[in-house]
């Protein structure tokens, strides 16, 4: 393959690339939740399933929250503070929607994670097809409405300087090799 069209990830000098592609990482992440419900049916609470559990946690437990972070400390008041009064009242209502939407994905994450803990330390356990369901279409209802509303706002009304600004807040937010 030719190197030149190897796809290179979103750096911190396009942090929304960055906050999109953290939405396909959290999808792809999702999407081990599905197979692991399917899995441990056929396979029980096995070193494949304890990895696949124990790698889905530490991308919840620090990846996620990292995520929410970047928008909740740098994203949105940098928009709030940009938009014209005409949207203002429109911007903050999506604001306080998607703060909201973050407090129900926590709360659900704090669950589906005491599902997951004794998995990754291979006991048996039972993942309901339906829990794990409705965990990963609150995500995703979140992220689209994230791409779909929030980051337009985003490419609409950021500055030169505050995408420099929001890139160094996410790189000082993470150690290296965590995103």
């Amino acid at each position: 393959m030719n190197p030149s069209l190897i796809p290179v990830a979103p750096g911190f000098e396009t942090p929304l690339e960055m906050l999109e592609a953290c939405h396909e990482r959290l999808d792809a992440q999702l999407r081990t939740l599905g197979r692991l419900v399917d899995w441990l049916g056929t396979h029980g609470p096995d070193h494949d399933a304890a990895h696949a559990a124990a790698n889905v946690m530490r991308y919840f437990d620090t990846a996620a929250p990292n995520h929410h972070l970047d928008e909740e400390q740098d994203l949105m008041p940098t928009l709030l503070a940009r938009v014209g009064e005409k949207d203002r009242l429109r911007l903050q209502t999506l604001v306080d929607g998607i703060l909201d939407d973050h407090q129900r994905l926590f709360a659900a994450w704090r669950d589906m994670r005491a599902l997951l803990e004794p998995l990754s330390r291979g006991e048996q356990v039972t993942l309901d097809a339906t829990v794990v369901q409705g965990f990963a279409e609150l995500y995703r209802r979140h992220i689209a409405r994230e791409e779909e509303e929030l980051l337009p706002w985003a490419q609409t009304l950021l500055h030169e300087d505050d995408i420099v600004r929001l890139g160094r807040a996410m790189s000082g937010r993470r150690v290296v090799g965590q995103v």
